[in-house]
């Protein structure tokens, strides 16, 4: 069995890394802070954005420890004895008044069985007074920064509107680093034009700057994104299940074992989603990975001494 897993999985599994640091089953909470994202503000945002990334939030419209209250309280049903991490993941979560983002995370700290709290933002939105306060709040708790990259290509970072280039990712990570803060990149498999050599190279890049985890998504299109309207007019390929799945285990041989993979695919809502419609049997993808790697007789990092 792979090392870092206890599921049978191949690759260093979330489950793994939260039950083998806490010693108990921990749980991700969706938060929605309400918080709003600079590149839509100043540039129409990226071109795939449909919701924020509200997807798993319960229910935006009550504040923070209502939101995570009403989370909880379904899991608890089921997990009496788990813990919880606070996660902000809507929008972009280091994007505001200060004092104000400062209240905000600390206000979840004393909420009992919270053992952590995780912050998704732009690597563009890390300034060095939001990097300090980043690392006292690290001494207090687990910290994980999840930072959105995407592509390690400039030219797609430029096609998808992303607001940012590879330069000022590499440069957040660093900082965060230095500080001994945990993090997390976000890529997407798929996007338009890439090839399979780019996307290995964002891999490549991400090994290089020795982050601590991983989400890998598949691009999906959604209803009323500029992403859509390109799509309609120049019919860009989709990666079919079976090239993506090639991917990322290609991916996944190329990593340090020691990243977390925290995601593997994508997570599109159902009504909005245009394409791909394999991506909607999360399960399936998963299962198929998995099998796929068997056959293979390959693991995560399998590779990673034997390429550039």
């Amino acid at each position: 069995m792979f090392k870092y897993s206890l599921d049978n999985k191949r690759y260093h599994t979330l489950n793994y890394f939260l039950k083998t640091k806490f010693k108990s089953k921990v749980f991700k909470v969706p938060l929605d802070a309400h918080l709003s994202c600079p590149n839509k503000i100043n540039g129409n945002g990226c071109i795939f954005c449909s919701n924020g990334s509200r997807a798993n939030i319960t229910d935006q419209n009550l504040d923070i420890k209502e939101q995570f209250k009403k989370n909880v309280d379904i899991l608890e049903h089921k997990w009496p004895h788990s813990l919880y991490i606070a996660y902000f993941q809507a929008g972009t979560n280091t994007y505001g008044d200060i004092n104000t983002l400062k209240q905000l995370f600390t206000s979840v700290l004393d909420i009992p069985k919270v053992v952590g709290i995780s912050i998704a933002t732009r690597p563009d939105c890390l300034n060095d007074e939001m990097i300090d306060f980043l690392s006292k709040l690290n001494k207090k708790t687990f910290l994980t920064i999840e930072l959105g990259l995407q592509s390690s290509n400039d030219e797609t970072l430029k096609f998808i509107n992303r607001g940012h280039d590879t330069k000022c990712f590499i440069d957040a990570v660093k900082k965060l680093k230095a500080k001994n803060i945990f993090v997390v990149a976000h890529i997407i498999n798929g996007l338009p034009y890439e090839t399979e050599i780019d996307m290995l190279n964002t891999v490549k890049l991400l090994n290089n700057l020795n982050i601590d985890g991983i989400k890998i998504h598949m691009l999906y299109i959604s209803k009323n994104t500029k992403l859509a309207e390109i799509y309609h007019k120049e019919k860009f390929p989709i990666l079919i299940k079976e090239q993506y799945i090639d991917i990322v285990i290609k991916q996944l041989e190329l990593l340090n074992p020691k990243i977390v993979i925290e995601r593997i695919t994508g997570d599109p809502i159902k009504e909005e989603l245009i394409t791909p419609d394999w991506l909607l049997k999360k399960f399936c993808v998963l299962n198929d990975i998995d099998k796929e790697m068997v056959k293979r007789d390959t693991y995560q990092g399998k590779k990673i001494n034997k390429t550039n």
